[in-house]
């Protein structure tokens, strides 16, 4: 029988989709694989709770464009990103790098989560220096890793609203304030203090700090608007990531980045989120339900069988 026209389009998306977020050619890199081996148990988060659910979200591709403006908008968190990575030369590889802490936090076992925690603090200590002006920073400053988790809490929390699946039929309305004081957890394990444990404390926190933050450069803004590396049909799909992103930017950072931001209600504002909405619901039917991630979790913990790439 002949295979139908396209037929293996959703397997060719699928695959390089999880080879670019991952940084491995198999979609799965070791740290995926030790999601589902190292460990028994749920973790640090429960299984299919408000943080897997709100992690295994396609929405945070828009949160993720919306954190890093948030993280830019602070000129010492900026500082350690601009001196101590490769984002501009190797971005994808930074992605990976923030993808794994997200999702081997979120996902993996207590002792996995606590072992990759103690990683990321060693890295931390070792990034550290000086600003132009004469400033220090410290990645591993509790200021400053306070600031990181506030800009990403607010910018997953404000995109799973904006073009995520409704969480409220399952968790209630209260869902939001749940993924709060639950995710604090993770950056308390890195160190950081006095977390938000609702979405009006997190809002009250974002406005706290607006005195330190300052305008996200320019050079940066045109790095998140075009990465670069991308094929053209990546092109167009990261323009409307990059589009929404802009949309569901905190009020203490919109106009530090020159984005709209959640306070724009314009029609096409509406429509831009509608459009980028359904775009993750079609890209949702090309990957399947679960990430390799969530899938490596559900075996781990018996709620399903071996991944098709555990051998």
């Amino acid at each position: 029988m002949r295979a139908r026209p396209g037929a293996d389009l959703a397997p060719r998306v699928r695959r390089a989709f999880r080879a670019r977020v991952s940084g491995d050619p198999t979609g799965a890199p070791d740290w995926v694989r030790d999601i589902a081996l190292v460990g028994a148990g749920p973790g640090w988060f429960e299984p299919d709770g408000v943080v897997w659910r709100v992690h295994g979200d396609l929405s945070t591709l828009v949160g993720g464009v919306a954190a890093l403006l948030g993280q830019g908008a602070h000129p010492l968190a900026l500082a350690g990103v601009q001196r101590h990575s490769s984002y501009r030369s190797d971005p994808w590889a930074r992605l990976a790098g923030t993808a794994r802490w997200l999702v081997v936090t979120t996902f993996g076992s207590d002792e996995l989560a606590g072992r990759e925690a103690a990683r990321v603090r060693g890295m931390h200590g070792r990034v550290r220096g000086r600003t132009g002006d004469g400033r220090s920073y410290s990645a591993a400053d509790p200021a400053l890793l306070r600031w990181v988790h506030l800009a990403f809490t607010d910018a997953f929390l404000a995109a799973q609203e904006a073009v995520g699946h409704d969480l409220a039929p399952r968790f209630g309305r209260g869902w939001a304030d749940a993924y709060v004081a639950d995710w604090a957890r993770s950056a308390r394990a890195l160190g950081a203090q006095d977390l938000p444990a609702s979405r009006r404390e997190l809002a009250e926190a974002l406005r706290a700090v607006e005195p330190d933050l300052e305008p996200v450069p320019a050079d940066l803004l045109g790095f998140l608007a075009d990465p670069g590396g991308l094929n053209r049909a990546e092109r167009v799909f990261y323009a409307g990531l990059a589009g929404a992103g802009a949309l569901v930017v905190s009020p203490s950072v919109a106009p530090l980045a020159g984005v709209p931001g959640r306070g724009d209600r314009t029609p096409a504002a509406r429509a831009r989120l509608l459009r980028t909405r359904w775009q993750l619901r079609a890209f949702q039917l090309a990957l399947g339900p679960h990430s390799p991630s969530e899938a490596a979790a559900r075996y781990r913990i018996g709620l399903a069988g071996p991944p098709e790439w555990l051998g």
